[in-house]
């Protein structure tokens, strides 16, 4: 910030972003430090390269005034990003109720008498921010939880601690389903091998009651076979 003793300025070296083909702006703050209407006037080495908006302004008794320079499209980067350029802002007391339209460059002529203030201002190009990397696709489920990035490059914890909840009751989740699904794959054998006992044990029941048929069968007709020979070996025995 400047020390004049009319405006303050903020900040004294004009930064831009700079990126091929494309317009960029940045903005000047005039803060007047006086009880008094101070008038004020950009002026650039390069006209024909930069907008300034307004370029003349009147500065109302401690109150600020913004001001945008506006760098037009370059078709080339400077060699190492290297800018000559420079602005003067010149500032000047002027009568109360003075607006931009009574500004004139006599106001600002040192030799009629008038006490001008000046302050220079460099050009400085920057890098412009670089994009977020951009997220790899893929499966939900397959990835660990991450915690978002605030602005400031920190992690935000509470976020982090909610993705890595959710995280862990979905393999909870997944855990159970296999296990589910092992139980009734158990169930279901268990179930199948019971009914395959079960007619095994039918068979068998059956082939016994067939077996204990047939011997109950031959023992009383031994019976009927020793018994009719009895009475025949009688009858005989009683004619002899």
């Amino acid at each position: 910030m400047s020390t004049g003793d009319l405006l303050s300025i903020e900040p004294l070296e004009l930064k831009f972003p700079f990126e091929l083909k494309k317009q960029i702006s940045c903005s000047l703050q005039l803060s007047n430090k006086t009880d008094n209407y101070v008038a004020f006037k950009v002026k650039t080495t390069n006209p024909k390269k930069y907008c300034v908006r307004p370029n003349t302004g009147v500065v109302l008794p401690r109150s600020t005034c913004d001001v945008i320079v506006t760098m037009q499209a370059q078709k080339e980067a400077p060699p190492d990003m290297q800018c000559k350029d420079k602005f003067l802002l010149q500032s000047v007391k002027t009568n109360d109720g003075v607006t931009a339209k009574d500004i004139t460059a006599e106001m600002f002529n040192k030799e009629a008498g008038h006490v001008v203030e000046e302050c220079k201002l460099r050009v400085i190009y920057v890098s412009p921010p670089q994009p977020p990397s951009p997220v790899p696709e893929g499966s939900e489920e397959g990835s660990s939880p991450r915690g978002s990035v605030s602005d400031n490059g920190h992690v935000n914890s509470v976020e982090f601690a909610t993705a890595a909840k959710a995280f862990t009751e979905r393999l909870e989740a997944q855990d159970k389903s296999t296990e589910a699904k092992a139980l009734i794959s158990k169930l279901t054998e268990e179930k199948h091998n019971a009914i395959q006992q079960n007619n095994k044990l039918r068979q068998e029941l059956e082939l016994l009651k067939r077996g204990s048929g047939k011997s109950s069968g031959v023992s009383f007709m031994f019976v009927i076979f020793v018994g009719l020979l009895g009475i025949i070996m009688g009858y005989m025995l009683k004619k002899s």
